[in-house]
């Protein structure tokens, strides 16, 4: 037998050569985590748009308010770390639900450098329509509940393990 032609036992290709035709295929665009993650985020965020439109809000604005119907007051950073994005990316965001009556901000008495996020009236009344949301979009997105618990906790999972931990610290 030549390298490069496949072994040939009893009829069959041997398992090496069906493992490199497997590891070839795992090169293939529709077989690559990040590809499929990349357009069912896309995907569910774009079904959200016109059930989070009657409430006036954007996917991120509604992320924010969902922190904010937890615990409110908070600061950005909390909010921030509670969204796994950067405050100046955040900031943006409250300056427009500000604007839009849904929060207030302003400077936390005795600590002029954290900025206090406090839901207004208007702001707290609207988490009596955004409890709605959850079971729209189970039905949008054809999804009992239990399906959404077992992606919701292998999603989790994956954000775990991306996370860097102890022994992924730079070294000096």
């Amino acid at each position: 037998m030549t390298e490069g032609t496949p072994a040939i036992q009893g009829g069959h290709v041997t398992q090496g050569v069906q493992d490199a035709r497997a590891a070839q295929d795992d090169l293939l665009l529709e077989q690559q985590l990040c590809f499929a993650l990349t357009v069912a985020s896309r995907s569910v965020v774009g079904a959200y748009k016109p059930v989070l439109d009657k409430l006036g809000l954007t996917h991120p604005q509604y992320l924010v308010m969902l922190c904010l119907w937890e615990a409110s007051p908070r600061s950005v950073r909390d909010i921030s770390e509670a969204l796994a994005q950067e405050p100046a990316t955040i900031s943006p965001l409250l300056r427009r639900l500000e604007t839009a009556g849904f929060i207030t901000r302003q400077r936390m008495e005795g600590n002029e450098r954290t900025l206090d996020v406090r839901l207004t009236p208007r702001g707290a009344a609207l988490r009596e329509q955004a409890t709605e949301v959850p079971g729209i979009m189970m039905a949008r997105l054809r999804l009992t509940r239990e399906q959404v618990g077992q992606l919701h906790a292998s999603m989790m999972d994956l954000i775990a393990a991306t996370r860097p931990g102890p022994d992924d610290a730079p070294r000096r």
